[in-house]
């Protein structure tokens, strides 16, 4: 095989790599070469099978954590888009529905469809979605770190919706990136406490370097009376 290649999940424990061709933007999308992709527990699930009914389509390209530069656009987005680099939503959103007035784009009433999982992921060369799912990031943006955005504002979201406040007792379960984002965002709200509890101590260095102050793995005697858990 030559060229350039996508990864194809043909159904669950079953991939291969196929040819790619860019599929050119139609109106109001866009065109992106990936830069950089990140592997996700969900996709896991999705090559192991174990994904909840409705929430894969197979055969499938994966891919919904990455970053990429816009080579394309499709009618209706403007010229000026090409050349930056961006990441971008998954959800394919109505943004007419009364979740997504609300902000609640994930829990959009028209359906599911997400990029990488009933829609072609990032796993190939180029991938192409809405231009209004785009994120346009500075011009010197490290887009491989750039590929960590979208489990990041995952973590974001759940920090804001918890609502913190300065001097509160904070817990985070789990060490995984997740977790270590999680610490990094609590840390920011000031917290009197924040304890990581995790199943391994050598992340214990590491949580402490976000922002810890105090590490414990689950074995070990846990309090019961923080005032907020993630």
């Amino acid at each position: 095989m030559s060229g350039a290649v996508a990864v194809v999940v043909e159904a669950p424990g079953a991939h291969r790599l196929v040819e790619h061709e860019p599929v050119e933007p139609g109106p109001g999308e866009a065109l992106v070469r990936v830069h950089a992709v990140g592997i996700c527990g969900s996709d896991r699930e999705v090559y192991q099978g174990n994904r909840p009914e409705g929430y894969v389509r197979y055969p499938l390209t994966p891919g919904h954590e990455w970053s990429g530069t816009v080579e394309r656009t499709g009618a209706g987005v403007p010229a000026s888009l090409a050349g930056r680099k961006v990441v971008g939503e998954g959800f394919r959103n109505c943004q007419v529905c009364d979740r997504c007035h609300a902000g609640e784009t994930t829990l959009c009433t028209a359906g599911y469809e997400e990029t990488g999982f009933t829609r072609p992921g990032a796993m190939a060369p180029t991938l192409t979605l809405p231009a209004r799912l785009l994120h346009v990031l500075p011009d010197d943006a490290d887009l491989t770190a750039a590929a960590l955005l979208e489990p990041a504002a995952c973590v974001a979201a759940a920090a804001l919706k918890a609502g913190a406040r300065p001097g509160e007792r904070v817990a985070v379960v789990g060490t995984g990136t997740l977790g270590m984002f999680a610490v990094q965002f609590l840390r920011a709200a000031s917290p009197a406490e924040l304890l990581v509890v995790g199943t391994r101590g050598d992340r214990e260095a590491l949580s402490r370097r976000f922002g810890a102050s105090d590490f414990r793995t689950r074995d070990r005697p846990l309090p019961d009376d923080f005032d907020l858990v993630i």
